[in-house]
């Protein structure tokens, strides 16, 4: 186990949750059916934890949760999900996309020009 943080995101429907993070290379690890509660990582470590909210918890037009997500394929991310990442005046490259519960999900990575 290594020092990390790791966002448990609230959601309306798991699959459906589950199905737009493998978009972003996550997969599936650990499922609690009973709890409502998946685990998901990707191949460098990143981690997303899923948790299955009652109905009107969650109202994606007003939803202020949000992930950042350092990926250094912050481009083929972007273009995957129909967007395009930019240089920010800070320093970094990214693209920002919510999720099916209107979580905000940024992608970037350090720009390197």
């Amino acid at each position: 186990m290594e020092h990390a943080a790791v966002a448990i995101v609230p959601c309306n429907d798991l699959d459906e949750s589950q199905a737009f993070y493998e978009r972003l290379g996550f997969q599936l690890t650990a499922d609690y059916p009973l709890h409502g509660y998946r685990i998901l990582h990707d191949s460098r470590g990143a981690s997303i934890h899923l948790t299955r909210v009652e109905p009107g918890w969650v109202i994606p037009e007003r939803n202020a949760h949000g992930i950042y997500l350092y990926s250094e394929d912050v481009e083929a991310l972007a273009s995957k999900l129909g967007r395009t990442a930019q240089a920010m005046p800070w320093g970094l490259i990214e693209f920002a996309v919510s999720d099916p519960n209107g979580t905000l999900i940024r992608i970037g990575w350090p720009d390197g020009t």
